[in-house]
């Protein structure tokens, strides 16, 4: 007789209950809840090879309730996976385990995206069944052909995240993905209905959605709507009505189990109650033997995988692509390609469209899109056609007005391959995406975000669309390369680097207004984020620094001053992180210490002080903007070589 489906499923959850319980730490009462629903999953639908993590016409599984890790956990070790290996699991949520808290893709090849804050992981499996629809129309199903399975929480479908993730995945017809939805009616605070009264089913058929239900603990009954979901052409909520905390036999069913672990007198009893006699962390050799046997069944899947790719004519296209190395040289190539069209005063946004064009053209791994904002961020180039339910071949996502929804999406595709996406919105509108720019970050994906209007040159859309603070706080995300160009020299360079950095993401802040071009071309100096832009011509006494749209006014300041002897160098720092990735000697000979240093930026002046010291000036806005003409709101902030000129004039003097 083969091992009982019911003994499966109670050795994930008797992983779950012994490292948290070793940790003192976790939440159980999701792993435990959902083990029967996981088991069906892995063992009859899930197309996936543990030989192989990155296989990629895998299915991608995605984890959104990542409070519940020791699922994901369990699942990889039973099934076979190189890691996480036993020892793993029971240094569960200790430093340097790769089993951490929460998933995280770079500490184990089986977790797809990091997890944990709700309602991203589904916006995320989004993206990745966008990728894969989108590969499968420019390839063929003999090299693209696979699904989404997602598990949520309550707390994913509570998110506002949700409502942006479900109305694009119903309006593009994703029908490859999979949500199973683990009804558990327990939050933190206690029963759902505490906080939510929501007709969750209806909200999801009302965007376009199917819709089953099951009763999580009955094999039978997960089988066949796990079946009807894959079946159905429209993407699949199956609403899994479950127990948490299931087999714990004082605690399951309550919130108790959310969050802690249940104590070891609620281990021994649960234990009892599943009729689990294995010591913590073992697991008996049977079931064992079982698991790692349905581990091995997608190899022969994945051989016959790897024998059409071996005969497709599409085999290099297709491996570059998912290698997705991009050369800078060439990047730099195509990013100025159309440099004969580029004006001598242009705003970067639209010199922005200029490096995009000669990119998505010679790119077709680029994929782009706008939260509404087309016309505006200049994100749209003539070879980048919409992608619809009806084309998926299109490389231009209409994203709507969901900037959190888009930059999740775009973190999708990213981490699935084969695409690099890039997405447009204002730069005040950052704070609406936050979250998912910083979770690029964390998992070092490829997504680029276009975000323009980047100052109080907005002008008279006043205080409520005029970036004062954004761009600095941006700056403060780790991997996170920030640029703020000059001129269209910059731009292309700074798109150039964009694609190219293959381990995390880039955000360009672009300007609204004409900005004049200060360079002519030559050596990429943007890569070095900071780089003397023009050198003092009488004895140097000042260092003007400046980014973006700034830049122009402190090459006038400069001049100014010259004219009173007084000689300053300019240094345009598009990129904080790329400059302090310099060597410090480089650093101190484009900044030296010795002399006054003076940022000129309209933003916040907080962190420059990295740069001027304390005894240095700092001209910026440190209140909110304003309404009205650009002209006259530069005037009014201070922001005019007129104003600025005598500050410095005044301060050598003391």
């Amino acid at each position: 007789m083969g091992v009982a489906p019911t003994d499966l499923a109670n050795a994930i959850r008797a992983l779950s209950m012994d490292g948290v319980e070793a940790a003192n730490s976790g939440h159980p009462g999701m792993p435990m809840g959902m083990a029967d629903v996981a088991t069906v999953l892995f063992t009859k639908y899930l197309k996936f090879d543990p030989a192989d993590p990155k296989w990629p016409d895998r299915d991608r599984f995605v984890l959104s309730a990542g409070h519940g890790s020791m699922l994901i956990y369990a699942l990889l070790y039973l099934t076979g996976y190189e890691q996480p290996t036993i020892d793993d699991i029971r240094q569960f949520r200790q430093l340097g385990s790769h089993c951490a808290g929460h998933p995280e893709n770079f500490e184990l090849p089986g977790v797809e995206c990091t997890t944990g804050p709700l309602g991203q992981g589904l916006a995320m499996a989004v993206g990745m069944a966008i990728a894969e629809r989108h590969l499968n129309a420019v390839f063929d199903a003999a090299l693209v052909d696979h699904r989404t399975w997602v598990v949520a929480g309550d707390g994913c479908l509570m998110e506002g995240i949700n409502h942006e993730a479900v109305g694009l995945a119903g309006h593009l017809g994703l029908g490859r993905l999979n949500v199973l939805w683990d009804d558990n009616r327990i939050t933190i605070d206690g029963a759902v209905s505490l906080s939510s009264s929501e007709d969750i089913p209806a909200r999801y058929r009302a965007s376009g959605w199917h819709v089953a239900e099951c009763d999580g603990h009955d094999f039978v009954d997960i089988d066949r709507a796990l079946a009807e979901a894959a079946a159905d052409p429209r993407p699949s909520l199956v609403r899994c009505r479950t127990i948490i905390g299931k087999g714990a036999p004082n605690k399951q069913g309550t919130s108790k189990t959310h969050g802690s672990a249940l104590g070891k007198d609620e281990v021994a009893a649960a234990r009892a109650n599943l009729g689990w006699h294995a010591a913590p962390f073992e697991i008996p050799e049977d079931i064992r033997k079982a698991w790692l046997d349905f581990g091995k069944r997608g190899a022969r899947d994945h051989a016959a995988w790897q024998d059409r790719l071996a005969t497709h004519s599409d085999r290099a296209e297709f491996e570059r692509r998912i290698a997705g190395d991009v050369d800078l040289e060439d990047a730099a190539g195509w990013a100025f390609s159309n440099w004969d069209r580029v004006p001598v005063s242009v705003a970067t946004r639209k010199s922005s469209e200029f490096a995009l064009e000669g990119l998505t053209a010679a790119m077709p791994e680029l994929v782009g899109g706008s939260a509404d904002l087309t016309g505006s961020n200049f994100t749209k180039t003539p070879v980048l056609s919409n992608m619809s339910a009806e084309d998926y071949a299109g490389r231009y996502i209409n994203y709507g007005i969901r900037e959190f929804g888009m930059a999740a999406a775009m973190n999708g595709m990213a981490l699935h391959g084969g695409v690099i996406p890039f997405g447009g919105t204002f730069l005040v509108f950052a704070d609406y995406a936050r979250p998912a720019i910083r979770l690029s970050a964390i998992q070092q994906a490829r997504v680029i975000y276009v975000m323009t209007h980047d100052s109080i040159g907005v002008g008279e859309d006043g205080p409520t669309h005029q970036p004062i603070e954004h761009v600095m706080s941006l700056r403060m995300i780790p991997n996170l390369d920030v640029y703020r160009p000059c001129d269209a020299v910059e731009t292309a360079e700074c798109w150039a680097l964009a694609v190219a950095k293959k381990d995390g993401p880039s955000l360009l802040a672009l300007s609204r207004q004409n900005l004049q071009q200060v360079r002519t071309g030559g050596d990429m100096l943007s890569a070095k984020g900071g780089y003397r832009l023009r050198a003092a011509i009488a004895p140097r006494q000042v260092v003007l620094l400046a980014t973006g749209s700034e830049v122009e006014i402190a090459i006038a300041v400069a001049s100014a001053l010259e004219a009173q002897g007084i000689g300053a160098d300019v240094v345009s720092m598009p990129c904080w992180s790329r400059f302090e990735a310099q060597d410090s000697a480089y650093r101190a000979d484009v900044i030296p210490l010795d002399m006054l240093r003076v940022s000129i930026e309209a933003g916040v002046t907080l962190g420059w002080e990295r740069y001027t010291g304390e005894n240095g000036l700092r001209i910026g806005i440190d209140s909110f903007g304003a309404s009205g003409p650009i002209k006259a709101l530069y005037e009014h902030f201070g922001l005019t070589t007129d104003a600025i000129t005598p500050q410095i004039v005044e301060k050598l003097k003391k």
